[in-house]
């Protein structure tokens, strides 16, 4: 029988799986002295120099050795890619590759421009990215941080932060650039195509390259989709209009059984009501031989003059 942290392992979905595995066992390396932390972070002289292109994936495997801080990161990650996996992305790997790719591009290309942002290792940014993502895509769900504060999900990067804050010590630059990159993706996917300005375009839509490698040549099945306001607003009064049409089709056959019953009881009313007329109007068959015994019994007592004897 499996072990419950094997179940739990196997039940998480396949992106997500590999990203935590690669991540633990980056960090489990390191701590036994496999590899060295200076072979794995984001050196851009080592790689236009020495052409060590590896450094540009590896960096957002290390999550630092392991302590409370890795384990507090590592529990967010599995968590939140978890679930985005399994709702957003249900049965669309392609899109969620794409949006990892997407957001460690940025990271690395913010890296590059902005001097403070400059970080040795990108993979709390990148965790941060799908928690933003998600709390923002989840506006009402309401949740308990350590028993201690309620809030709805659009304030968990911020309260992740202010508690990374105080566990550090100092400020947490990756969270606050994965907050800023997870923005940049959520606008450009999730707000700017409802605009009427973007007439319906998404500018972050998965390239082909990466859903022909991800996916292959299998039909998609888009089970789950972000709606707009006003499609929403559609579907439900298509939803009232059938219900609407459904009580209808409904209460016509049930009016037209209730008539039936009436009419028939109606005529059941009708000929008793006939009958008991037909029986008072015609007089009964004693009543009609009485007038003729007394008919009879009268003659019969009426006297008919005697006729005297002829006398000779």
């Amino acid at each position: 029988m499996p072990s419950p942290l094997e179940m739990w392992f196997t039940d998480i979905p396949p992106i997500t799986r590999i990203y935590v595995s690669a991540a633990c066992c980056t960090s489990i390396a390191v701590q036994l002295g496999f590899i060295h932390p200076l072979q794995l972070w984001l050196n851009y002289e080592s790689i236009t120099n020495d052409l060590q292109w590896w450094r540009l994936i590896t960096n957002f495997f290390y999550f630092g050795p392991l302590s409370i801080d890795f384990c507090f990161h590592i529990f967010f990650l599995a968590r939140y890619s978890r679930m985005m996996e399994e709702g957003f992305y249900r049965n669309k790997p392609a899109d969620y590759v794409w949006l990892m790719v997407f957001s460690a591009s940025v990271l690395l290309l913010i890296s590059v421009i902005v001097p403070f942002a400059s970080l040795p290792f990108m993979g709390s940014a990148l965790s941060f990215t799908m928690v933003y993502i998600w709390a923002r895509r989840n506006q009402y769900v309401r949740l308990n941080f350590l028993g201690l504060v309620v809030f709805t999900a659009p304030y968990l990067p911020w309260v992740l932060l202010l508690f990374s804050l105080c566990l550090g010590g100092q400020i947490p630059t990756g969270d606050i650039l994965g907050v800023l990159v997870g923005h940049i993706y959520y606008f450009f996917e999730d707000v700017w195509p409802r605009d009427p300005m973007s007439q319906g375009r998404k500018w972050l839509a998965t390239p082909r390259i990466i859903r022909w490698l991800v996916e292959g040549n299998r039909p998609r099945d888009d089970t789950i989709e972000i709606n707009t306001a006003e499609e929403e607003d559609l579907a439900i009064e298509d939803n009232v209009t059938e219900e609407h049409e459904e009580s209808n089709s409904m209460s016509e056959p049930r009016d037209h059984l209730i008539n039936e019953k009436d009419t028939t009881q109606h005529k059941d009313i009708t000929s008793t009501a006939t009958a008991t007329a037909t029986a008072t109007s015609q007089p009964s068959t004693s009543s009609l031989l009485e007038p003729s015994t007394t008919s009879l019994e009268s003659s019969s007592s009426t006297t008919l003059p005697t006729t005297s004897p002829l006398t000779h």
